[in-house]
C-alpha cells in the first residue's frame, strides 16, 4: 500500500478536496478518537493532527513503484496547488509505503526519479512501514 498524506494542526479538509479536485480515501480530524480494532486499551488516544489521505489500499505487488505511481498519477500537475495549500494552511506532506512481507516474498524497494523529484518539489517526506508476516 502507498498513500499520500496532507496533515497539519487544523485545516478545512474540504478546501483540499476542492482545490485538488479529488476525493480523499480517508480524512481524520484533530481530536478524533483513534480506534485500533486489534488492540484493547483502557485509555483512548486522540489524533494530534487533521489528515487528508489518498491511498491505494493494500494490493499484491512485487514492486513498490506500482502503488507509488498510482498516487503520483493523481497528484502530478498539482504541484503549484499543493505548494499554495502547504503555505496557506502550514501543511506537511508525506508519502508512506506500507509493505507486508508474507512467506518471505519481498518486493523491489527503490524510489524512481519521478517520485524523488515530485517529493522534493512539494517538500514531502517519504517513509516506510515494514511488516513481516510469517
Amino acid at each position: 500500500m502507498a498513500y499520500f498524506s496532507a496533515f497539519g494542526e487544523d485545516f478545512p479538509v474540504d478546501i483540499i478536496t476542492n482545490v485538488l479536485d479529488m476525493e480523499p480515501t480517508k480524512i481524520y480530524n484533530k481530536g478524533d478518537v483513534i480506534n485500533h480494532p486489534n488492540l484493547v486499551s483502557t485509555t483512548s488516544k486522540r489524533r494530534k493532527h487533521t489528515d487528508w489521505i489518498l491511498s491505494t489500499g493494500y494490493q499484491e505487488s512485487y514492486d513498490i513503484n506500482d502503488q507509488l505511481n498510482l498516487i503520483l498519477k493523481s497528484l502530478v500537475g498539482k504541484t503549484e496547488e499543493l505548494n499554495q495549500l502547504k503555505k496557506k494552511y502550514d501543511l506537511e506532506y508525506l508519502f508512506m509505503i506500507v509493505i507486508e512481507i508474507v512467506n518471505d516474498e519481498k518486493p523491489a524497494m527503490y524510489l524512481e526519479k519521478n517520485m524523488i523529484d515530485f517529493s522534493s518539489r512539494i517538500q514531502a517526506e517519504i517513509q516506510f512501514d515494514l511488516y513481516i508476516i510469517s
